[in-house]
């Protein structure tokens, strides 16, 4: 051995700091205690920096200082020695032994710190920081306490009374061994307490090879009494001796129970005792409670005996209690017996008595699970989930959960009963019943790692096991939904298991894969994701969940894997707030890669696209953005978009999504940038041979794109129409309700079209275009109208009378009317604008013709109209009177904040334009209360509405009665009109003042 006075000061240092950093390190793994050995690891880690830092300046070779060193040396030793010790000792021989152990503890910490102080006595030249650094830890070590807990000490306490008393209850022995393997952290079932049990009867052998007999005895002696608890003793041995107990007690007995013994029943309480003492003086027993209150009270005297006390000293009653025990577990295996013939007898009160009866056995005493276990009861309890009765199912989950509660053995039987399955079942039933249901699965899976494996396998047997968790997990109480939380993080080993868990809509799992999982986790994430049903429920709680950046990521992976996250993202991307967080995650130029370039498979690039028609479904441009939110080049992908469209390699489905993801992009109101670059890049000569395919969903699509381009190419698609002669093309689209925005957009197209397109209109005739829009007009949707309505404008044009009495003679008035009423904004403005252009020509056609023939032989004539000069009809001059239009057109005034209050001011103006009906127009108007509503329009239509208002009075107030009649109202708006209007509008009040005498003509209004 190498003398310490031969070492280097500084290897000596290296040599003991090395050393106390391992028994640091070592200390923080002692399981039990652990707050103590904690503490001693960090004084010891405390000391670690003092060393080295003594190092490193040199610390002086004294002899004092190496006496100092081997002192701390010497007690870091026995700190090492007794963390060994305590790491490789058993749990249960660490709790009986904890006093000595934290003792020891103890006695070595405050010894360190000694040696401390004598290193810092012998270098009294180092630095006042270091010096205070030690004499800090040196105080705190000198001074340090370790105790054990309250818990272990009442323990050790209750054990040291037992062996003291001798007490050989099983009672005892199972409540003492439950509360020992609590208090070191050992689960509290059989198969982890007979290992324990089997490690501290191994301490006590190799105590007896050491020869430490006092310390064997102790341990046999302990070990004797743990023995007796039921849980330690095998299912095989307690079955056979409940069975010999049973059948002893069956041959003895006549009755249902056995009565107890007089000795057990206490004088005072007149019950049987369960904490049986003796007086002393007496030898009297009685209960202690009650005997304590006895005396209480102030009585000196025995109760029984009356005999005058001086001595009040009780001590307990061992052999009484052991006894009263023994009755108890008697009569309880007599009632548990009987029960069996309770529950095989079918009847289903009978059953939930007695199920209810055992769980308030079991509670009264733990070994009576192990009993009911032995009769076989396990099962038939089990058997009684089969039931409809919910209170019989409610009593049979919370009395089976009592019985598996820390007792493997009962789980296993409960598995072997087929318990997994039916407690399964349970869980489809009422909440209180699901709420039992799942507990008990939840305990189920608290067990051993053979057990809980069993239940985990038949949990994932059960198709509708996650199901029904999932749908707890989800539901309002709150209880049932922890429990299923926990059962389900349980099952989160397996993809197939997670799978199913999104299928229920339990997506947090999925999305943890894909952001952690290994690749083939993730794959098979992403396949799931896009073979799923999903509602937008659903596609937002998986975007919420973070599902979105990880499928982006997986983008650049392989083949495989792109595909799998591109069909996971199309299932995602139609949800708006997912597009958001795709742009987010620099999805957009990734995608369109995807879809331009011709590397990838045809499966690839129809995922790509149709996430891109998704993106820009009603959205527009507004998600083709980089991973920064900079705009994409718009040019360049529209001109990759056409060009994929142009490529006869492309696939049906790619060139429809193609034309979708255009369609999107220029139907917003806002895009006209867009069909401005999209008719730069030729859009418009590639689109319209498309009609010609044979793809009618390829048609239909390049249909809607075109009338999103008609108000400025309606030219060119109507030369392309006479060209090829399609206008009855157009018009079978127009007929057709099933597809309502096919029908809207032909509608459209016609609507969009000048009156310049005589041709094409004359073709549109011929091919029954009028009924086709009447027939869309009545029953098309809200857009189909508005656009019927506005081809219906290229139709009623006062140029074309003939054209306009087809329209007559298919019922357009009350058509029109009807829009009046209820249309939308615009299907109002464009119905008014064609009672318009039809009172446009009623004034030529209800000229009164010339008397002609003999007075008897004239033909008869339509009654003279209210406002025009001759007859009038609804049908042969298009009479808006006679059309009983004038209440709508009215009506439409009110709607002062749209423009359909203008149209409705043109189309009455009608009525009063020529001079010859001036008179009669602005008479009829009064009548039917036409004006004034036009006068109101003044201070609060729109710009347009105000400026035909102002019109139409300067007109009619050419009529004197009309503007003495009016002229007031109208004369504030009017000002206010001319002073705070644009102006032209200006203009127009200020004339209008003018006639009223407001003001000169000569005014600067004018």
């Amino acid at each position: 051995m190498v003398l310490l006075e031969l070492i280097p000061i500084g290897t000596v240092l290296a040599v003991l700091t090395t050393q106390i950093w391992e028994t640091a390190l070592a200390a923080q793994e002692v399981l039990i205690e652990s707050d103590t050995f904690r503490r001693l690891a960090t004084y010891l880690k405390d000391i670690q920096p003092v060393l080295t830092e003594l190092g490193l300046r040199n610390i002086k070779d004294s002899q004092a200082t190496r006496e100092a060193l081997e002192s701390l040396k010497v007690d870091v030793q026995r700190a090492k020695k007794l963390v060994e010790g305590c790491k490789n000792r058993a749990r249960f021989y660490l709790l009986v032994n904890c006093r000595s152990i934290l003792k020891e503890a103890q006695q070595v910490t405050r010894d360190i710190g000694k040696s401390l102080s004598l290193l810092s006595l012998a270098n009294a030249e180092i630095s006042i920081d270091i010096n205070n650094n030690v004499n800090k830890l040196r105080d705190e070590m000198l001074n340090a306490e370790f105790q054990a807990s309250q818990v272990k000490l009442q323990i050790i306490d209750k054990l040291e009374l037992g062996l003291r008393e001798h007490r050989t209850d099983q009672g005892f022995a199972n409540d003492l061994i439950r509360e020992i393997a609590r208090a070191v952290g050992v689960p509290v079932e059989e198969s982890q307490i007979r290992r324990e049990l089997a490690s501290f009867k191994r301490e006590k052998e190799e105590a007896a090879l050491r020869k430490q007999r006092v310390e064997e005895d102790f341990m046999a002696q302990v070990i004797a009494l743990l023995s007796r608890a039921d849980i330690v003793r095998t299912s095989e041995s307690f079955t056979e001796n409940y069975n010999a107990s049973v059948y002893s007690i069956k041959s003895g007995i006549v009755g249902d129970e056995i009565p107890p013994l007089q000795s057990f029943i206490c004088p005072l309480k007149q019950d049987v005792m369960s904490d049986p003492v003796n007086v002393v003086a007496t030898g009297r027993a009685y209960e202690r409670e009650e005997i304590e209150r006895w005396f209480a009270s102030g009585e000196t005297i025995d109760p029984v005996t009356k005999q005058e006390l001086s001595d009040f000293s009780l001590k307990p009653n061992n052999l009484l209690k052991e006894s009263i025990v023994e009755w108890i577990g008697r009569n309880f295996r007599i009632r548990i017996h009987k029960a069996k013939e309770m529950m095989e007898s079918g009847d289903e009160s009978k059953q939930k008595q007695t199920i209810d009866a055992l769980r308030e056995l079991c509670l009264k005493n733990s070994m009576v699970k192990s009993w009911i276990a032995a009769e076989g009861l396990i099962v038939d309890i089990v058997e009684t989930l089969k039931s409809h009765n919910k209170e019989l199912k409610k009593g049979s989950l919370s009395t089976l959960h009592v019985l598996v509660t820390d007792n493997t053995e009962n789980k296993h039987q409960l598995i072997e009963a087929g318990g997994v399955e039916q407690v399964v079942r349970c869980l489809a039933r009422n909440i209180t019943v699901s709420r039992l249901a799942v507990k008990l699965l939840l305990e189920l899976l608290q067990t051993g790692p053979l057990q809980n494996q069993l239940v985990y396998t038949k949990l994932c047997q059960e198709k509708s096991a996650i199901l029904l968790l999932v749908t707890l997990l989800n539901g309002e109480d709150t209880e049932a939904a922890g429990d299923a939380r926990l059962i389900l993080e349980q099952l989160c080993d397996r993809d197939e298991n997670i799978v199913q868990m999104a299928n229920a809509s339990w997506y947090t799992p999925l999305a943890n894969v894909l952001i952690q999982g290994t690749d083939d986790s993730r794959l098979i994430m992403a396949k799931a994701i896009a073979n799923m049903k999903l509602t937008d429920q659903n596609k937002q709680s998986l975007g919420e969940c973070g599902a979105i950046p990880p499928l982006v990521k997986m983008l650049s992976s392989n083949l495989e894997v792109k595909a799998a996250a591109l069909g996971a993202l199309q299932n995602l991307s139609s949800f708006g707030p997912n597009k958001s967080l795709m742009a987010v995650a620099g999805a957009i130029p990734v995608v369109l890669e995807h879809l331009f370039s011709g590397r990838y498979r045809l499966t690839v690039r129809e995922s790509a696209a149709a996430i891109l028609e998704q993106l820009t479904m009603d959205d527009g441009t507004r998600f083709l953005v980089d991973a920064s939110g900079s705009p994409i080049k718009l040019d360049l992908t529209i001109h990759n978009l056409l060009a994929v469209q142009e490529n006869a390699s492309s696939s049906p489905v790619v060139r429809r999504h193609v034309l979708h993801s255009l369609l999107g992009m220029v139907s917003l109101p806002d895009a006209e940038i867009v069909r401005t670059l999209l008719r730069a890049a030729n859009g418009i000569q590639l689109l319209l041979p498309l009609l010609e395919g044979s793809d009618h969903e390829i048609c239909d699509i390049v249909v809607q794109l075109l009338w999103c381009l008609a108000d400025k190419d309606g030219h060119e698609i109507a030369s392309f129409l006479v060209q090829k002669r399609m206008a009855g093309f157009l018009v079978r689209l127009i007929e057709d309700n099933s597809r309502e925005h096919v029908q809207a957009a032909a509608a459209g197209i016609l609507a969009s079209l000048t009156p310049r397109e005589n041709v094409l209109l004359a073709s549109l005739i011929e091919e029954g275009a009028l009924s086709a829009l009447i027939h869309a007009l009545e029953s098309g949707s809200s857009k189909g109208k508005e656009n019927a309505a506005g081809a219906l404008l290229r139709f009623t044009d006062p140029s074309n009378i003939e054209t306009q009495r087809k329209l007559v003679e298919l019922n357009i008035f009350p058509i029109l009317l009807g829009m009046l009423n209820s249309g939308t904004p615009l299907a109002k403005i464009r119905a008014a604008n064609a009672l318009f252009n039809f009172s446009q020509s009623t004034i030529s056609l209800s000229s009164p013709s010339p008397v002609t023939g003999c007075l008897c032989f004239r033909p008869t004539s339509l009654p003279a109209c209210k406002v025009h000069l001759g007859p009038c009809g609804e049908r042969t001059t298009f009479c808006l009177v006679e059309a009983k239009a004038i209440p709508g057109l009215v009506s439409l005034l009110d709607e002062h904040d749209t423009e359909a209050a203008g149209a409705g001011v043109d189309a009455l103006a009608t009525l009063v334009s020529d001079d010859e009906i001036l008179e009669k127009g602005v008479g009829f108007l009064h009548e039917t209360n036409a004006i004034i509503p036009i006068v109101k329009l003044i201070s609060r239509g729109t710009d347009i509405s105000r400026e035909k208002a102002v019109s139409f009075l300067e007109r009619i107030f050419k009529v004197i009665r009309i503007r003495e009649h009016y002229g007031a109202l109208a004369r504030i708006p009017l000002v206010d009109l001319a002073t705070h209007g644009n102006y032209s509008v200006r203009k127009k009040a200020a004339r209008v003042l003018a006639q009223l005498q407001v003001i000169q003509e000569a005014s600067t209004y004018f």
